[in-house]
């Protein structure tokens, strides 16, 4: 006989195991009527995740300073994504030495015209802090292996590897200090020039040998730069990981030993988030949760079709198409767009991480400085309808979304096609409605389940933002 519940087996994770425990229970529960064996098997799956879950949490307790600077991330709602390094003098891509299959050994040469005169790291700073960010993250090296900090594991650095002999991100630290904007670094797992890193899906065109992988000594050199990059740069925002996907078609599942280098990053700065880009539920250990090209809950990019943890979520978007610096690429997305992007995020309760490719010589793009100056006009006067806001008890919808502080919930409509709009608010009272930032009352009627939104005209604002009063 088929029983009427369908036997799914969820993915472990510290995340969605604690649920799928609990629904699988209350269907063991509910078949208490149905034969033996699938009670027994219920049972067990159930006491299975149970065990899992618990253990994972007991593998990882953040520290009241970890927690604390949780709840700072998912207030400041907007950074700035940096991506450069000596892929950015190609103009093509980031993935260029991946891409073009450039030998290791000729690649490294790119180093010794590494003379990036316009860099100017108050100027970024400066420019970013206008455009409303809160933190950066920048990569502090890419998957080509090249390092824009001085590290005493190798001289493939900015420092004791090209002409220019600066430490990038020491000086991006100190600018960072001096504006008040959080420091968050990207580190990659990955690295197509090393010939300890084990070869996975990617680089497999770069002449490296195979026989020379290592892995224990790859691992103690990444966790020795790690150790730098939370030594000598201050207070380190979060930790931004990637390229653990490298090895996600493994005949043989590939350790990466994430757990001991978690633990050594919250031991080195407790304080210090982990974010990994990893496109699956969180693992034990981390901090935030990471959606690529993606909101949480979307997947448009099939990247992020994991499912949605109680963590801080962050989604990464770039300003045009590309995340290096490409020559070619003047697709801008639109004032517009990036605005809304960033109010929808906040609406999902999610951090906006906008990528920016600096130029070759050092300088932000001009098109990007423009964009930014949007952003942050638009945020100086509606930032406090984001700041320190959490996704609404209005979900998302086709108009737009809801935030929330406290007794204000403000209903960003981004795309209304009437002069009239359903606001489904449930059984929560509604004692006003004003056009945000003006004394303009809106008129509102109880209907069904919520309210509906009177306007004289149909709002074609980027954000047309109701604030309402429970």
């Amino acid at each position: 006989m088929t029983s009427p519940y369908p036997m799914v087996l969820p993915t472990l994770s510290l995340r969605s195991g604690a649920l799928s425990a609990v629904v699988l229970l209350s269907l063991y529960s509910k078949s208490k009527q149905q034969n033996s064996y699938m009670k027994k098997t219920l049972l067990f799956i159930a006491t299975l995740l149970a065990s899992y879950v618990g253990m994972a949490q007991e593998t990882y307790q953040p520290t009241a300073e970890n927690l604390k600077a949780r709840e700072q991330f998912q207030d400041d709602k907007f950074g700035i994504f940096l991506h450069w390094g000596l892929y950015s003098m190609m103009g093509t891509t980031e993935w260029i030495m991946t891409n073009r299959d450039i030998n290791y050994k000729e690649y490294p040469k790119l180093a010794k015209t590494f003379y990036p005169s316009e860099f100017d790291a108050d100027a970024w700073i400066k420019a970013i802090k206008a455009a409303g960010a809160k933190y950066i993250t920048i990569t502090t090296r890419h998957h080509d292996g090249f390092s824009l900090f001085k590290t005493a594991t190798s001289t493939y650095n900015s420092v004791d590897g090209s002409p220019f002999k600066r430490d990038i991100i020491k000086e991006l630290a100190d600018a960072c200090k001096r504006h008040d904007i959080k420091l968050h670094l990207y580190y990659s797992h990955l690295d197509w020039g090393r010939e300890d890193y084990p070869v996975g899906r990617t680089g497999t065109g770069t002449g490296r040998p195979k026989e020379k992988a290592d892995w224990s000594s790859y691992y103690k050199f990444m966790n020795t730069q790690l150790t730098e990059l939370l030594t000598n740069y201050g207070k380190v925002g979060a930790i931004w990981f990637d390229g653990w996907w490298d090895h996600d078609s493994d005949t043989k599942p590939f350790d990466w030993q994430l757990e001991e280098q978690y633990a050594l990053i919250h031991k080195l700065q407790p304080q210090c988030l982990i974010a990994n880009n990893h496109h699956h539920t969180p693992f034990p250990g981390e901090d935030i949760q990471i959606f690529e090209r993606d909101l949480p809950g979307e997947n448009k990019a099939g990247l992020s079709g994991q499912s949605i943890s109680r963590l801080p979520l962050e989604s990464c978007q770039t300003i045009n198409e590309h995340w290096g610096y490409n020559i070619t690429d003047t697709l801008y997305k639109s004032p517009k767009e990036l605005i809304q992007m960033l109010v929808r995020a906040a609406g999902k309760n999610a951090n906006l991480l906008l990528n920016i490719g600096p130029e070759p010589g050092g300088a932000l793009p001009e098109l990007a400085l423009n964009r930014l100056q949007a952003i942050g006009e638009w945020l100086n006067k509606y930032g406090e309808t984001i700041y320190g806001t959490r996704g609404g008890i209005v979900g998302p919808h086709e108009w737009g979304v809801s935030t929330q502080r406290g007794n204000k919930l403000y209903i960003h409509i981004l795309n209304c096609m009437d002069s009239s709009l359903f606001i489904p608010t449930g059984n929560h009272k509604i004692k006003s409605a004003t056009v945000f930032g003006t004394n303009k009352r809106v008129n509102f009627t109880k209907t069904g389940n919520g309210i509906t939104l009177n306007f004289n005209t149909v709002p074609t604002d980027i954000d047309y933002i109701v604030e309402l009063t429970l």
